[in-house]
């Protein structure tokens, strides 16, 4: 790694790199490398491929004559195009790291886009009297240190966290009833990727995943911003009360959908969060729901991306629960028509049809029926990382592996998150029109996900016992008279889709 200043050399670019923020001035020289072997190695979602593609090269055009625009089959070919000396902000993943640091006349920059800072993070984690790292904990501190909603000293309303207000049931007759979310309209950049992609894969040097459909999510600055203002405007006000329901006709609901816009740099986290706040003390949006917002963003999302560094590159390997079995090709290749389960049929297609799904489904249908039956964690976070059009390691990785498949014993969650239908009858309308009865675990009509609970908590007795949080599931499993019919109908199961 070079000692280049910050200022000195051209600024090679990521393709989530792309926002202003990630340059010191303007007119400042810029390299930006569209490497197809990126598509080679992995088989990514038809759409996350499209949408990558899309926002590198419409930064690209805009950029024009500032930018060397690289496109090649990899990134050492694209550095070839540009001599000189160079900087980078830190890649957002373990190799690309790596690969970065180890480059001559490269200087590799502290990370941006993000709204603490590994220093402050550090800082947080090494605190005084601090035991284990807990999310609200650091959600807090950068509150504190931010100066989000907080009234002096004190948090905004008196309260830190309005989770209570934020779990409802969903309203399963009359919906939310908001207008569609903002959705672009493609250009000649858009078609010329979907040209080249189409190029490629008849040519057999790459395959997807999932469907091809006109573009949904922001792929320029301009977009990015249209995307947030109409959020704000139309969708945060009812944000907070329904943040963990889920509606078969609505899929969206009031979230922001803009996560692949941050994920790809295309927005600052602190610019939405202080557009939600503004709603919040000008009277257009209720705090419970700013908060809720806000604590997707300078908590959840900021938490993710410092305890993917902090844990390492060998977290991803991490699997306590010793869960071993592949992903069902049926899964893998998100085939919902071979799923009768309406919750997971639904999700699956979600996916397939968008390359995308809220956080609840992710974590309550998806990653909760892959919890069950010991999915492989890793292989998990890599289908995630692939398939979803916001996916990157450093989001899948401790969201999938930690949070999502309790693959590290607890480090980052305080337990599994594992649930029966009863959960899922409760916070959606998938049930009602479902062959399967969530109050079922034996039986033609038993729920997967009850069954599939019920299995699990069997197979990790001990572990849960040893956990306050899961011990009274473990004892009430040893009180069911069914049990090991419930696990033998289970284990008939094997990988076939439910």
């Amino acid at each position: 790694m070079g000692d280049i200043g910050n200022d000195g050399g051209r600024r090679w670019l990521f393709a989530d790199q792309l926002g202003g923020h990630f340059l010191d001035a303007p007119g400042q020289p810029v390299l930006l490398v569209e490497a197809t072997s990126v598509l080679r190695r992995r088989r990514f979602h038809r759409q996350k491929a499209h949408l990558v593609l899309s926002a590198l090269r419409h930064r690209a055009a805009e950029l024009g004559d500032q930018a060397i625009f690289a496109q090649v089959r990899t990134y050492r070919e694209g550095l070839a195009l540009a001599p000189g000396p160079l900087t980078v902000c830190r890649p957002t993943s373990h190799a690309a790291a790596a690969f970065v640091e180890g480059l001559p006349g490269v200087a590799v920059l502290p990370p941006r886009g993000f709204a603490s800072t590994e220093e402050e993070f550090a800082a947080w984690a090494a605190g005084r009297g601090r035991r284990r790292l807990l999310m609200e904990d650091f959600y807090r501190d950068a509150r504190r240190r931010l100066d989000v909603l907080m009234d002096g000293d004190e948090p905004a309303g008196g309260r830190w966290n309005f989770d209570r207000e934020n779990r409802r049931p969903a309203p399963r007759e009359a919906g939310l009833g908001l207008p569609p979310s903002w959705r672009p309209e493609e250009d000649e950049i858009d078609e010329g990727v979907r040209r080249d992609l189409d190029r490629w894969e008849r040519a057999g040097e790459m395959t997807f995943a999932g469907r091809d459909a006109p573009r949904a999510h922001p792929a320029t600055r301009d977009e990015a911003v249209a995307a947030l203002r109409d959020f704000v405007r139309h969708r945060l006000p009812f944000f907070g009360p329904h943040q963990d329901a889920m509606l078969a006709a609505d899929p969206v609901m009031a979230h922001s959908m803009l996560s692949p816009a941050l994920n790809l740099g295309l927005l600052d986290p602190m610019e939405c969060v202080r557009a939600a706040e503004a709603a919040h003390r000008d009277g257009r949006a209720p705090l419970a729901s700013v908060e809720g917002y806000v604590r997707q963003l300078i908590g959840w999302r900021d938490y993710m991306w410092h305890l993917y560094w902090h844990f390492g590159p060998d977290y991803r390997r991490s699997n306590a629960l010793g869960a071993r079995t592949p992903l069902p090709r049926w899964f893998d290749d998100l085939d919902a028509d071979a799923v009768e389960a309406r919750c997971l049929s639904w999700a699956l297609a979600q996916v397939r049809d968008q390359g995308f799904t809220h956080h609840i489904v992710r974590l309550m249908v998806l990653g909760n029926y892959a919890l069950q039956r010991g999915f492989d964690p890793e292989a998990l976070a890599g289908w995630f990382h692939r398939s979803f059009v916001d996916g990157y390691d450093w989001v899948m990785i401790p969201n999938v592996v930690g949070m999502s498949q309790h693959a590290d014993g607890g480090r980052l969650a305080t337990k599994p998150y594992a649930a029966g239908g009863a959960y899922i009858d409760r916070m959606s309308d998938f049930c009602g029109g479902c062959r399967y009865r969530p109050d079922r675990r034996t039986g033609d009509d038993a729920c997967p996900f009850t069954a599939g609970y019920w299995a699990f908590v069997a197979r990790n007795e001990e572990l849960l016992l040893a956990n306050p949080r899961t011990a009274r599931a473990a004892r009430g499993m040893r009180r069911l008279a069914d049990i090991d019919e419930v696990r033998a109908r289970e284990a008939r199961r094997g990988d076939a889709p439910p």
